[in-house]
């Protein structure tokens, strides 16, 4: 069971999440599990990894989904809306920032050293949360072994169909390796029973209110109303929403397709142009998707950003949240409650290859593997927050590589 929490709370957790969230998406997921499960205690182990599962086979960006899969869950439709909004609001006022200076000046120098020092730091959040979750979801050989498999399919094959059939597989083998293993539910509960059941489930049914069409809009009354050209702001969400409902299998799937369409197609963007705003949405943190905002500033301003942004990412929320409503519904299944018991094992096995990939990355250098250690025992023994810990190996990265 989920604690309540205010909107206000739950837009101030992500967004702090947000800012710090460099590295790709599964840093952002492993530090919203850090902050979400270990440290605030708003959901169960369990159920973040029901929502990872989900996330990872819904089209769409995999940390959004999941940020608007853990809003949902802790406040409903609008939960979801606000949560959704403050993971993305950082990296998209980042690259705004920085398109605005693109174009004005001409190209940006990389700061390189300082994601240098982010990198085996985000390894560090990456591992730290694969461990938390192990401990209460691989309590035997089964399990483990479920994880093992899938991170070597991650590692060995990868792709988006290597994630759909690790999910897959996971969950049949589950339902055959622990279908006998849970109690059988008690048939004829009381009345009262019943009643308090329908009561905890009504707080999964909460519905979109019309203060989320505000809420939603809000950013636009920001816009200046002669910056607006409805014509080519509606083409640009109608073109970014069709692309968004084709992303499977993460962010980078979408690098493709978008430079097809933009460049090839819609000719918004010169080829150097999309390249560049592809490298910057790497050095914000949050989604890779959040280049959309790039384009779309090239071609309508502050407007066109919004409009992208807006495009890219709603449809795949809306998914999710009708997903999620669905998953609540059918968790109480015996069968599913097994399947899902072969699952989480195995997203705990991705997650740990995720790590794997991510590391590859980092400097071979001692230096890597210091900040690594330290990043790790912070997060482990000294329980402190990932928000507190990449900047730090940033500016370490920045001063020592």
């Amino acid at each position: 069971m989920t604690r309540p929490v205010s909107l206000w709370s739950l837009f101030w957790i992500f967004f702090r999440i947000a800012c710090t969230s460099f590295g790709g998406f599964m840093a952002l997921i492993s530090v919203v599990e850090n902050v979400i499960v270990e440290r605030k205690k708003l959901m169960k182990h369990h159920d973040m990894l029901d929502g990872i599962s989900l996330a990872s086979i819904l089209p769409g960006p995999v940390a959004v989904n999941l940020v608007v899969y853990v809003g949902y869950r802790l406040h409903g439709g609008l939960g979801a809306l606000v949560s959704a909004v403050a993971a993305i609001l950082p990296a998209f006022v980042f690259i705004v920032v920085l398109a605005y200076a693109y174009f004005r000046w001409g190209d940006i120098p990389a700061v390189s050293r300082l994601f240098l020092g982010f990198i085996p730091a985000v390894v560090a959040v990456i591992v730290a949360a694969a461990w938390n979750m192990s401990r209460k979801s691989i309590p035997g050989w089964r399990e483990a072994a479920l994880a093992a498999v899938a991170a070597g399919v991650l590692l060995g094959v990868g792709g988006f169909f290597s994630t759909v059939g690790i999910i897959v597989g996971a969950g049949v083998v589950g339902w055959l390796w622990f279908r006998h293993d849970l109690p059988t539910p008690v048939k004829g509960a009381p009345a009262g029973a019943r009643k308090k059941r329908k009561r905890k489930d009504k707080s999964f049914k909460r519905r979109l209110d019309v203060r989320a069409l505000f809420l939603a809009g809000a950013p636009f009354t920001a816009v200046p109303v002669w910056q607006l050209d409805p014509g080519i702001l509606l083409k640009l969400f109608l073109v970014f929403a069709g692309m968004s409902v084709m992303l499977f299998g993460g962010g980078y799937v979408f690098i493709p397709i978008i430079q097809e369409i933009v460049v090839g197609g819609h000719r918004w963007v010169t080829q150097k142009e999309f390249i560049d705003g592809v490298a910057m949405s790497q050095v914000t943190p949050g989604p890779i998707m959040v280049s959309a905002a790039f384009i779309g500033y090239k071609v309508a301003g502050l407007a066109g950003a919004l409009a992208a942004t807006v495009g890219i990412f709603t449809p795949p929320a809306l998914v999710m949240l009708a997903s999620a409503r669905v998953l609540e519904r059918i968790k109480r299944s015996a069968a599913i409650k097994a399947a899902l018991r072969g699952v989480r094992p195995a997203v705990i096995g991705m997650i740990f290859a995720a790590a794997v990939v991510v590391g590859k990355t980092a400097a071979p250098v001692w230096l890597s593997g210091a900040i690594f250690a330290a990043a790790l025992f912070a997060l482990l023994r000294l329980r402190l927050e990932a928000v507190w810990i990449i900047p730090t190996a940033g500016l370490l990265g920045l001063l020592l590589y």
